[in-house]
């Protein structure tokens, strides 16, 4: 759901030049694409633009069948990726070029699809007494969407479908019983994941697209730099902040990093911040923007339809958990700052917070009438259709943000590129979601994780997240919630008896975010790198070391789901938001080695260790965590350490 971001601010502005599209092409699949010129761009671009329009007329007026809707649906999808990506990444550097078997592969597959809307009805009373000629064309199906899902996704995700393939086959079933199931159900390729991402995913990247449109991006950084610009190590915390924001309705956490980083990496160098810690920095925060409420990158109204539970619960839940992370990381740059005696920003180059708002904060409508919307019970698709209608609106106020035509048809088509990666990646999980339906294999993962944990809670979560960060590893974030809410989501509820359903939901789909930035794939901690010219496995031990709370929070939602505010009173929240932020400001300069003067080994040990006893709500736990704490704090700042820097 991302482009490039462009700052307006002169502080902000004076970075060194990046090739963004260069960093993007390389780290980000769905962005390495054919260029065209001329003609054959106006014809790509034109197809693109009408697919978007396409997506809205199938969304609110269309009438047909579930299975028309998803077939045509990833038929158009495939040929679109034809014509976009090529088998290899040098092969995208050739202008006007794609050559004649991807053209052939592109059309046979959208052809497979279509097929099957031509004979929807007479297929659906052969069930599964289909015939040889039904056979081939489903298998050939579904080979192209695997190849388009190489091209545009990547292998890993291609990898654990074929796992639950081969264990289909190795458990009996026939090739004509998995080709039917996978193809011609909606237990397969066109399942529940194509479904949600054919209905409303789409019209969020799309809506993505329109709000980039509008210079959003800009405002949100510009309004990060008004809030902390000044702050100790202030660009790092501009990034934060930034991030955070944006995340919340971008799809892809490299075009995140890529997109604000390109901006504040550079500044944060320049600052005085380590190259490999910028970028970890950007890394972190960027990832985190897909788990920041009320938009969490559509997860929050995928989960609501994997759960059944209503979006409001669950953006409500998601947002203490979402501060903390943040919290965390905002924590860990401020401590860096002091320990390397690094300033804000001078006052000059500071923009109004104030000024700001009244000026440019128009730009937020869009993203009010989304969560009003959907808070007053409007389906997803409606909401994301009047939000991207706020955002055509919102942008005619001002000159410099209006949407003239070719900007609009620029917005359709992006966010018809920017649907082919999720959709691809959707239709694999499919797939996997067909065979978990076909085997029961699901059940028999959890009885093996049950055996390798020996009914211990906390083992199994362990292998859990395992999982979770294996099956999540270079997937787009929508994608990987399925996944992750197909496979791994109901272990846990098998594992642990009496977990909330949400609690189950929130773990795993945490686990799979965190696989952006945890090594040695950590593909956002790659492109972050690319733009500090620092080491991409550093960067991602630092970006990890950063988002400690991701890998902390998620045991909690699991052994005590207050946290996310289930059956939790205002005492017992209170007691939460308080202890769990002490809790946070203890693992971070533990993790940092530094709080007002360096720490040495046993205080970082002794402050991680209390800081997790304070974020596990429970009375003893957190009075064991304050009272460690006020100690180490006693010996920190009875007296100073001339050999660093002094806060103040």
């Amino acid at each position: 759901m991302s482009e490039n971001k462009h700052v307006s601010h002169s502080s902000l502005s004076e970075t060194e030049h990046i090739d963004v599209e260069a960093v993007l092409a390389e780290f980000d699949r769905e962005s390495n694409t054919r260029h065209y010129a001329g003609v054959p761009k106006k014809i790509v671009r034109y197809f693109l633009a009408a697919f978007s329009v396409y997506v809205f007329y199938m969304n609110l007026l269309s009438t047909w069948p579930e299975q028309i809707r998803r077939a045509s649906f990833v038929g158009l999808i495939i040929f679109a990726a034809f014509m976009l990506y090529p088998a290899r990444k040098k092969s995208a550097k050739k202008v006007n070029y794609v050559p004649w078997y991807d053209i052939i592969i592109g059309l046979v597959g959208s052809a497979c699809f279509f097929y099957y809307v031509a004979n929807f009805e007479t297929i659906a009373r052969k069930a599964t007494r289909i015939s040889q000629f039904d056979m081939i064309v489903g298998l050939i199906g579904i080979i192209v969407i695997a190849e388009v899902c190489r091209r545009v996704v990547g292998i890993p995700i291609l990898v654990v479908a074929g796992a639950f393939v081969v264990y289909a086959f190795s458990t009996g079933y026939s090739l004509t019983r998995v080709v039917y199931t996978l193809f011609y159900t909606l237990e397969g390729v066109i399942g529940t994941p194509i479904g949600v991402c054919s209905t409303f995913i789409v019209l969020f990247i799309i809506l993505g697209a329109f709000l980039e449109k509008t210079n959003i991006g800009s405002f949100f950084i510009d309004l990060a730099n008004s809030i902390a610009g000044r702050a100790t190590g202030g660009p790092a915390k501009v990034a934060v902040i930034a991030s955070a924001m944006e995340g919340m309705y971008s799809g892809s956490s490299v075009a995140n990093t890529v997109g604000s980083g390109s901006v504040t990496i550079p500044i944060m160098k320049k600052t005085g911040y380590d190259k490999d810690f910028a970028a970890a920095v950007e890394a972190a925060a960027s990832t985190g923007g897909q788990i920041m409420p009320p938009i969490m990158g559509a997860a929050a109204f995928l989960m609501a339809e994997m759960t059944e539970l209503p979006y409001a619960t669950i953006a409500l839940a998601a947002v203490f958990p979402a501060i903390l992370y943040f919290s965390g990381i905002f924590l860990a740059v401020h401590f860096e700052a002091k320990k390397l005696g690094l300033k804000g920003l001078p006052k000059e180059s500071i923009p109004n917070f104030f000024k700001l708002l009244l000026s440019r904060g128009y730009l937020l409508i869009p993203i009010l009438v989304l969560i009003f919307t959907m808070s007053y019970g409007f389906t997803p698709s409606r909401a994301a259709c009047l939000a991207i209608l706020a955002a055509i609106i919102v942008s005619s106020f001002r000159k410099e943000t209006r949407l003239s035509p070719s900007a609009f048809v620029d917005a359709l088509e992006t966010g018809a590129r920017n649907t082919i990666g999720v959709a691809a990646a959707c239709a694999i999980a499919g797939i996997i979601v067909g065979i978990v339906a076909l085997t029961g294999i699901g059940l028999r993962l959890a009885d093996m994780l049950l055996m390798l944990s020996g009914g211990i809670d906390i083992l199994a979560l362990i292998l859990t997240m395992i999982a979770c960060i294996i099956l999540g590893m270079g997937v787009p974030t929508t994608a990987n919630y399925v996944i992750m809410a197909t496979i791994t989501a109901p272990i846990i509820l098998k594992l642990i008896p009496g977990t909330p359903v949400l609690a189950a939901h929130m773990f795993v789909f945490y686990f799979g975010i965190v696989a952006d930035i945890t090594p040695p794939v950590a593909l956002a901690a790659y492109a972050g790198a690319a733009i500090s010219g620092g080491n991409p496995i550093r960067t991602g031990v630092i970006a990890t070391r950063l988002a400690i709370a991701a890998f902390i929070i998620p045991y909690i939602f699991v052994l005590n789901p207050t946290m996310l505010l289930i059956n939790a009173s205002f005492g017992e929240l209170v007691q939460i938001v308080i202890t769990s932020m002490i809790g946070m400001f203890a693992i971070s300069s533990g993790l940092g080695g530094f709080m007002r003067k360096t720490m040495p080994w046993w205080q970082r040990i002794l402050a991680v260790a209390a800081g997790v006893a304070l974020i596990d709500p429970g009375l003893v736990t957190d009075l064991i965590g304050l009272v460690v704490i006020g100690l180490i704090c006693v010996l920190q700042f009875a007296s100073r350490d001339k050999t660093t820097p002094a806060v103040g």
